[in-house]
């Protein structure tokens, strides 16, 4: 997919960022959009289907958290990257936003130049274009590929986009150790700058949407992670 036709939403309530962060990508050859609350991005969102969106998290109307999580509920935005960009750094925001759906977490402040590096390096991670059309089995466990979705003994389970990819690579390697090197390689990408705290979120969702049972399914293959 070529520049000129990836989309970016820019949510944020303070026109400064918003007009800074717009421009630098709007240099890139991106087209923006923009949004100043939270309520206003689903809207725009839903109506311009963007491959990328950058949240700010305190906003009026509807904050950050609770768009994302609307978002990641409208089943054409499923393969949308989304991303923060807030001034909030503690840890339990940081979990709140990988839980409501997020992809990644970026702190301000941060240099024009670095941001727009870090939004090609999570670009390259939209693959929309190149899915492979594959079906994995497990067990009773079937996983599309194609359509990022998993169907457990006749029930389907629709994930966000780095859950899908993380529990994809567990399932392609059975009895396979992974490093968290390995998974934050592979999942994130070697230019995405996250802790080992993000992998250590998105097991904990995949636990509780999936139950203990499924998990042990998993294991039952020989599926291990090394920390």
């Amino acid at each position: 997919m070529k520049k000129k036709d990836i989309k970016i939403l820019l949510v944020d309530d303070e026109k400064d960022i918003l007009e800074i962060v717009g421009y630098n990508l709007a240099q890139e050859g991106y087209q923006i959009s923009t949004a100043s609350n939270g309520k206003e991005a689903v809207i725009k969102a839903k109506k311009e289907l963007p491959q990328l969106i950058i949240l700010d998290v305190m906003m009026p109307e509807m904050d950050g958290i609770e768009a994302c999580e609307n978002i990641r509920k409208i089943p054409e935005l499923q393969d949308t990257i989304i991303t923060f960009l807030t001034a909030r750094s503690e840890d339990y925001s940081q979990v709140a936003g990988f839980d409501a759906g997020a992809d990644d977490y970026i702190t301000k402040p941060i240099k024009p130049k670095v941001l727009v590096s870090k939004v090609k390096a999570l670009l390259r991670r939209f693959k929309n274009d190149s899915k492979p059309n594959s079906t994995l089995t497990v067990g009773n466990i079937e996983i599309n590929r194609e359509e990022y979705k998993i169907i457990n003994n006749g029930q389907e389970i629709i994930l966000p986009r780095k859950e899908f990819e993380l529990f994809y690579l567990l399932a392609t390697k059975p009895g396979k150790v992974f490093t968290r090197e390995e998974i934050l390689d592979k999942v994130w990408g070697s230019e995405v700058v996250v802790g080992g705290r993000t992998i250590d979120v998105h097991i904990r969702k995949l636990r509780e949407k999936m139950g203990d049972d499924f998990f042990k399914t998993i294991k039952g293959v020989g599926y291990k992670i090394e920390f």
